[in-house]
């Protein structure tokens, strides 16, 4: 063990106490002594273990409504103190000051308090002053102390001192860099709220990948507190096996009914809805079977023994699923590198971040899809109720495909899809060549463009292709010609309302 330090000394004021008796127990097995603040140290004095309150050092009470009750020199400098600096000894010897060598602290629940809906001056009252000037204080003094600042650290913290109490100086700075991590996160969430955003999750320390986007690229994963997904089989997560199942969750929430999809380069390339997974999943693979290769694959229902079949023989990188069925389970097991995730139903963050320039930018995610009902049909022929459904399907789709997109469905199941392109016409081309090269007739097909038209050539291209209704939001200054168009060659145009462009 490198530079081992004892942990003699312990400062413990909490937030959160689920999970911390079995902690202050172990502590007082190794004679540690407990200094705590309010509702922390009548917790552990409930627990009939030894404590101190911090105001037998400082001289001063918890004051302002508990606003101040470790802001003081006698605390700090237990904690910033250096062990192998004779002055900083002397002087906590003159001024009788304990050194700390572990800081248990956590952070008020600010966000927990801005997502109840909690009137302003109660969220105010949550953002901690105290509590992240303990922990980056004891995160800088790594050397010699071992910071805690979050519940999620509990069992790990409780694992070293089964061992005993010394820690190593490689432990001491991993616990300093979630520290850092976790406050600045904090930080970062409460500038968002002044700045009018919602709250960023709280962070934590980087995972290194074996790659970014290519072989040449570093790349990690900084993961929030909240998980999105548990890891049930397979090899490592990659930096593209991170993006597209995240493409893949997000698309797969915009559905209720059982549906089945395949994503490659965050697009879809197969998707439908059906009664059950496995038919599900034998018309997302019929969609491009070429492209389901090496796809990432998630289904919004169980995974049985039946579908799993239809799987076992493709290579595949992912399969997402709430849950799996035992014998699916064994089945898709049978090849060791395949990553097999259960997701866990958290909501996603209600802001999106991209790194430009030496900068972010952010926004809120987008939320919205037109109801069925709201729809506004603006041509002569009305979409039947099951063009409706098609169009819906279709517009969900096109909502999580590169712009520029346009989407071909039928029987709520991908035809074809052109996404990325520069121009609308090209990704009209694109998807209909698609759907002809794999056998699909575009008879009685719907299509849904991310954007609307600018001219009325897509509307024409895709009349005499065979499709029969048309989902676009409008908002052109040339929009009666595309109506014009729906209207000689007696097809359906609704508009959403909507622009879903997708960068």
């Amino acid at each position: 063990m490198s530079n081992p330090a004892s942990i003699r000394t312990a400062l413990i004021s909490v937030y959160h106490k689920e999970g911390l008796e079995p902690i202050i127990r172990r502590l007082h097995e190794l004679n540690v002594t407990i200094y705590s603040t309010g509702g922390t140290k009548h917790f552990i004095e409930s627990a009939g273990i030894p404590v101190h309150g911090v105001e037998s050092l400082t001289g001063y009470p918890s004051i302002l409504g508990g606003r101040v009750k470790t802001l003081h020199p006698a605390v700090f400098g237990g904690i910033l103190r250096r062990e192998d600096v004779a002055s900083d000894k002397e002087e906590l010897s003159t001024y009788g000051i304990p050194a700390f060598d572990l800081v248990m602290v956590d952070l008020y629940p600010f966000a927990e308090t801005l997502e109840q809906g909690h009137p302003e001056a109660d969220i105010i009252e949550k953002i901690d002053i105290g509590g992240v000037s303990l922990i980056r204080a004891a995160a800088k003094n790594h050397a010699h102390v071992l910071v805690v600042c979050k519940p999620s650290q509990y069992p790990s913290l409780l694992g070293l001192l089964e061992q005993g109490n010394t820690t190593s100086s490689e432990t001491r700075k991993q616990y300093a860099r979630d520290a850092f991590a976790h406050t600045a996160a904090y930080d970062t969430g409460i500038a968002s709220w002044f700045a009018g955003h919602s709250v960023a999750l709280p962070l934590q320390s980087p995972i290194p990948l074996r790659y970014g986007e290519n072989p040449h690229q570093k790349g990690s994963y900084i993961p929030s507190e909240k998980a999105f997904f548990h890891q049930l089989a397979g090899k490592e997560m990659s930096y593209n096996n991170y993006l597209d199942a995240d493409a893949a969750m997000r698309l797969m929430a915009e559905f209720s009914r059982c549906t089945f999809a395949v994503i490659k380069h965050n697009n879809a390339c197969g998707i439908a809805s059906a009664i059950n997974p496995e038919e599900a999943c034998s018309r997302a693979l019929a969609c491009d079977p070429v492209s389901a290769f090496g796809g990432v694959l998630i289904c919004n229902r169980e995974v049985n023994l039946a579908t799993a079949l239809l799987l076992n023989d493709l290579f595949f990188e992912i399969l997402i699923a709430p849950s799996f069925s035992e014998e699916a389970l064994h089945k898709l097991k049978s090849k060791p590198n395949r990553i097999l995730l259960t997701g866990c139903g958290e909501p996603f963050p209600s802001m999106q971040y991209r790194s430009v320039f030496n900068g972010l930018l952010a926004q809120q995610n987008d939320d919205t899809l037109v109801a069925p009902e709201a729809l506004r049909i603006m041509s002569s022929r009305h979409p039947s109720l099951e063009e409706v459904s098609d169009l819906v399907f279709a517009n969900k789709i096109v909502k999580h495909s590169k712009s520029n997109a346009i989407v071909l469905a039928h029987q709520e199941t991908l035809i074809a899809s052109g996404v990325g392109q520069t121009s609308r016409v090209d990704a009209l081309k694109q998807a209909i060549a698609k759907a002809r090269g794999f056998g699909f007739s575009l008879k009685g097909a719907c299509m849904a463009s991310d954007a609307f038209f600018p001219f009325p050539d897509c509307v024409e291209i895709a009349a005499d292709a065979g499709i029969i209704a048309i989902i676009q939001p409008g908002g052109s200054v040339k929009d009666k010609d595309s109506v014009e168009m729906a209207e000689k060659k007696n097809i359906s145009m609704v508009f959403s309302g909507i622009r879903h462009f997708r960068h």
